[in-house]
């Protein structure tokens, strides 16, 4: 059983990390690339899943300058800034018509990853130099689609709202691929403030397992 001191502890560790922006990703290692980022003004986090801000941040519906070309089954990277607080990380994919839309509500997202509490009661956040790794599904249909990266602070989450997202969505086109349309969920929407993965105490009891909040990871 864990002491006060042991969760002070923790509560000055956590403390002492920061807000995060995603801001760039790195496609099968040809380096870094941030022209197709919808970076946020700030790195204030979204504490309302009921907000449109959920989708894509705050003004996530504004384009960015660019679009990263992603082969199917490309090895991604996501780089962000270091030191962010304690949770999951989830990435998701919505098809669109031109990845520059200013639409972005009203889409249908399916995750492609996500990794959460490990085996030694760490969680994937902080990442190991800010880089998160995921694959990008080898079957999907070829096109244009916005990239939803998120790491999820839960820090101050034993109430709602207490959980931090944090979001940056990038313009992609996928290339080759197959013909799969994975089943979707849409944001809002697809998160609520009871889910057990948003509204959770990480300090005490400390959990040995977690509910990711969203869909199932599609699995090609």
């Amino acid at each position: 059983m864990f002491g006060l001191s042991y969760i002070c502890v923790l509560l000055l560790a956590s403390s002492s990390l920061a807000h995060v922006r995603m801001t760039a990703i790195n496609v099968n290692s040809a380096g870094w690339d941030s022209t197709g980022v919808r970076l946020p003004p700030s790195n204030s986090p979204v504490t309302d899943v009921t907000s449109n801000d959920i989708i894509c941040n705050v003004n996530g519906a504004t384009p960015a300058s660019g679009i990263t070309t992603v082969p199917a089954g490309a090895s991604v990277q996501a780089q962000w800034d270091p030191g962010a607080h304690p949770g999951p990380n989830l990435v998701y994919m919505a098809k669109v018509s031109d990845a520059k839309t200013s639409t972005i509500t009203g889409l249908g997202w399916f995750k492609i990853s996500e990794d959460g509490l490990h085996s030694d009661g760490t969680w994937s956040s902080p990442l190991p130099n800010g880089i998160y790794n995921f694959k990008i599904p080898s079957d999907i249909e070829p096109g244009n689609y916005l990239l939803r990266v998120e790491t999820i602070g839960l820090h101050v989450a034993s109430t709602y709202p207490g959980a931090q997202f944090y979001i940056g969505c990038v313009q992609i086109n996928v290339t080759g691929g197959g013909s799969v349309s994975p089943a979707t969920v849409s944001f809002p929407g697809a998160y609520h403030g009871s889910d057990p993965g948003i509204t959770i105490n990480i300090y005490y009891p400390v959990p040995t397992s977690y509910t990711f909040p969203g869909p199932p990871v599609f699995s090609g």
